[in-house]
């Protein structure tokens, strides 16, 4: 066995692969309250309101106290599925343990005299220094900050012993919150309505009651925090009642008491659309099957044949989905879960049937669309035994240009005929049937990837919870060699898997394969914890063969000269999981990068896929910036390389919107929302050459880095062919073993030329390693 290339870090080294947040650098959110036997109850009061008046937002909530008995510390958790809590020794400040917190980069602080009436967004999306509402000032003095009780929104580097001294005495200026966020009570004695845009609402001095000798003369604040002083079941049914959408944990922990005391049909289909949500699909089966529906519930058929749907129960899901088509309203989606329904089963007819059922509801529905003109399966005209199978993502159609390419590259490894005499499709998402079965044992060897395989929605299925819909014991009964080649594991930061069914499909996966390469590093690490020891070696580093594709297809040709343009591309696909609370800051902050790298050459849009178009509307509405839009899905391969090759930048949140463009030989920079980017960076030695769409400096940083490489391109362009070439040492080692495991030639390398021995990471190339001389295109 060839061994893996080892990686070595940049300096400075880089996150352990494991830490998702670290490599993302997506911000870890908390509020902090602290609370005693008597201010218990204005806590619980806190907690309800924040639920009800900011239902989407559940972020880690970490309470102080000097020693909570068991049974105060559940009613808490009762009202939140991520209450932590901190039992403070005696003698020391509770508030100030919340500059003693570690592990979050944002921490709000808060107290149990607070009631939260509107909506937070500004407080999540505040990102420095320590922002607070300056109180009035003192007959004598400036504006203070009350460090005691106040609101504080405190970023992680303030999060020392010093700051609320340094606070106090004026060293360390506040950031300058509105009255609204921290809005006292007192402001309004003598019966003073609350204002309409108050957020935060907190009950200060004589006006905190209620108890002997509070004063009067408050009843409207009153009654704004009469509002959520709720039993349990009040407030769990107050929650679930709430129109709009929901955070899927906070709703499921709050829905699950009242579902297992027996629900409605409306809350077990609310509460199975979060459980969907998050990807727990059994879950979401099982609610769903603990009420009894009528026949004219459509939008509850629809839900459930869903969820059967993603768990594999076809005929059921059939079933449900068709009793959904009887309404106006929710017929499309129905018909377009038909069309997939049919298609995953190996049913073309059907799929186009119910594709034109849906289109006749929806004519734009853009599913039904794209499965009523599905063509018809090429019928193979060579003898089955000098084929391969390859179970990939064939997209086509106005689908990711990535999964276009990747299909094509993979087979670019075994030579170059990419074409269906050399190649029989099998298509990922489509059951592996006995059908399928019979048709891959026929062929001479099966290649499963590349790509972001491991991954568990997309198309859910119940048989692997990965991309691939195949059942153990099917992949068992495969009598040809199988090779895994360049796939990735592909989870968010905050993504949920079906482990137990992931990790015993991945596990016989490994067994049956004769070779397991995994597109990077990270991936390589995140798999192998995932198998047992006798299985972990098998797994090692194969680049994804689009970082090679200059090295890969024949008569490659470099451009004799490029264009002065810089191609830009954002991803929106799981844009919560990507995000965060920091859209608006990275929208702004993109604006500021176009307007600086626009001084320098032209910066183009080249979207992957139609949603990521949304960058160019929501980047001229909030910010005045139009881009010219290249829509790289509506390109063949060859127009995709050709684009790539000729611009001298490619900036790019996708996955591929990063390695195709290096694999063609052009500098990159990636937006990282996702850990695979960081992960590839790391493999090649660059992680400079990425930044986190979370980077508070995010527009400054990108135009630095951009400028440095459009200012010394020559050079950037010899560093990544280097860097290229050290990919391709382990992709060559690794086909001439794969060569020999499934019995089949395998590429040489057909493109490349002198300029990869120009700027190698690792020196120079031994005697007659270097590639055939390069050619370029006028």
């Amino acid at each position: 066995m060839t061994a893996p290339r080892p990686h070595t870090p940049a300096p400075g080294g880089t996150p352990a692969p494991g830490d998702s947040a670290a490599l993302t650098g997506r911000r870890r959110i908390a509020f902090a309250c602290h609370a005693d036997e008597d201010t218990l109850p204005g806590l619980l009061t806190l907690l309800r309101s924040l639920a009800l008046t900011n239902p989407r937002v559940c972020e880690d909530f970490l309470l102080l106290h000097p020693g909570l008995p068991e049974d105060a510390l559940a009613a808490a958790r009762r009202l939140h599925p991520r209450i932590t809590d901190r039992a403070v020794p005696a003698g020391r400040d509770l508030r100030a343990e919340v500059f003693r917190t570690t592990g979050h980069d944002t921490v709000i602080a808060l107290s149990p005299h607070m009631v939260v009436l509107g909506d937070i967004g500004e407080l999540l999306r505040a990102r420095h220094g320590v922002a607070a509402v300056p109180q009035l000032p003192l007959p004598s003095g400036p504006r203070r900050v009350d460090t005691g009780e106040g609101l504080l929104v405190v970023q992680r580097e303030h999060l020392t012993e010093d700051t609320p001294g340094r606070l106090a005495d004026g060293t360390l200026e506040c950031v300058p919150l509105p009255a609204r966020h921290d809005f006292l009570v007192r402001r309004l004695y003598d019966g003073a309505p609350v204002p309409e845009d108050t957020v935060i609402l907190r009950f200060d001095g004589a006006a905190r009651g209620p108890g002997p000798g509070r004063d009067e003369g408050y009843g409207p604040a009153e009654r704004a925090r009469a509002r959520h002083e709720l039993s349990d079941d009040d407030f769990r049914t107050a929650y679930c009642a709430l129109p709009g959408p929901k955070h899927p944990e906070l709703l499921t922990h709050l829905a699950r008491p009242l579902a297992e005391r027996g629900t409605t049909v409306d809350l077990a289909r609310t509460l199975a659309v979060h459980h969907t949500a998050e990807g727990r699909y059994a879950e979401a089966v099982e609610v769903l099957l603990s009420v009894t529906p009528k026949a004219d519930q459509p939008r509850f058929h629809e839900t459930l044949g869903s969820a059967l749907l993603a768990e594999s129960r076809y005929a059921e899901a059939e079933t449900h989905l068709l009793l959904a088509t009887a309404s106006p309203e929710v017929a499309p989606k129905a018909f377009s879960r038909l069309a997939r329904l049919a298609w995953l089963r190996g049913d073309e007819d059907a799929a186009r049937a119910h594709a034109r059922g849906g289109l006749d509801c929806e004519p734009v529905n853009r599913t039904c669309r794209e499965l009523a003109l599905l063509p018809a399966e090429p019928v193979p005209d060579v003898p089955d035994g000098e084929q391969l199978a390859h179970v990939a993502l064939f997209a086509s159609g106005q689908e990711n240009a990535g999964d276009k390419v990747l299909p094509e590259a993979v087979r670019l490894c075994f030579g170059p005929d990419t074409g269906p005499r050399r190649w029989l499709p099998v298509p990922v998402h489509r059951h592996f049937d006995e059908v399928a079965l019979e048709r891959v044992n026929a062929r001479r060897a099966l290649v499963v990837g590349g790509g972001g395989l491991f991954l568990p929605d997309t198309w859910p299925n119940g048989n692997s919870a990965w991309q691939w819909n195949v059942r153990d014991e099917t992949l068992a009964r495969i009598e040809v060699p199988l090779a895994v080649l360049a796939v990735g594991y592909n989870v968010f930061d905050g993504q949920v898997y079906r482990r137990a069914r992931f990790t015993g499909s991945l596990r016989a996966l490994a067994e049956k394969a004769v070779f397991f390469g995994l597109r990077n590093h990270g991936s390589v690490e995140r798999v192998r914890e995932l198998l047992p020891p006798s299985l972990r070696e098998k797994v090692r580093h194969q680049p994804c063969p689009t970082t090679v594709l200059r090295l890969l297809a024949p008569d490659w040709r470099d451009a004799a000269e490029r264009t002065d343009t810089v191609l830009l591309n954002c991803a929106y696909d799981r844009a919560g999981l990507r995000f965060g609370h920091d859209y608006g800051h990275f929208l702004a902050e993109m604006a500021k990068a176009v307007r600086a790298i626009g001084k320098r050459a032209e910066v183009r849009y080249a979207p992957h896929a139609p949603a990521d178009e949304r960058f160019v509307y929501d980047l001229r509405r909030e910010h005045g910036i139009a881009l010219p839009v290249e829509p790289l899905y509506d390109l063949s391969n060859a127009e995709v390389y050709d684009r790539f090759r000729r611009a001298r930048l490619v900036i790019g949140m996708r996955g591929h919107a990063g390695m195709i463009p290096f694999g063609c030989g052009t500098p990159i920079l990636s937006l990282i929302s996702h850990p695979k980017l960081a992960y590839f960076l790391a493999d090649i030695g660059r992680p400079e050459w990425g930044v986190s769409v979370h980077d508070r400096e995010l527009g400054g940083r990108l135009a630095e880095r951009a400028a440095a490489l459009l200012d010394d391109h020559d050079a950037a362009v010899a560093d990544v062919l280097g860097r290229q070439w050290s990919l391709w040492e382990t992709t060559r080692a690794n086909l001439a073993e794969l060569g020999g495991l499934l019995g089949v030639p395998v590429a040489a390398g057909a493109g490349g030329g002198d300029g990869l021995a120009d700027g190698l990471a690792d020196g120079p190339l031994p005697a007659g390693e270097r590639p055939a001389s390069v050619t370029f295109e006028a």
